[in-house]
């Protein structure tokens, strides 16, 4: 019973974790802005670093399983 929340959880992270990933590889190779009003390799990194971590907290929720 305990692994379902864990379960849950891992696909949330894990899903959005590659979207943003996904969305943001899409829009830097599109050369269009990530944030507007924000340096565009700024911008790029940060939501980078955010959805590799969004990433890790699925496999680790996974790995509680």
């Amino acid at each position: 019973m305990e692994s379902g929340p864990a379960i849950f959880a891992g696909t949330a992270f894990a899903l959005f974790g590659a979207a943003l990933l996904v969305w943001t590889g899409a829009r830097v190779l599109h050369r269009a802005p990530v944030a507007h009003g924000v340096n565009a390799a700024t911008a790029a990194a940060l939501t980078a670093i955010f959805g590799a971590a969004f990433l890790v907290a699925g496999v680790w929720c996974f790995s509680r399983v």
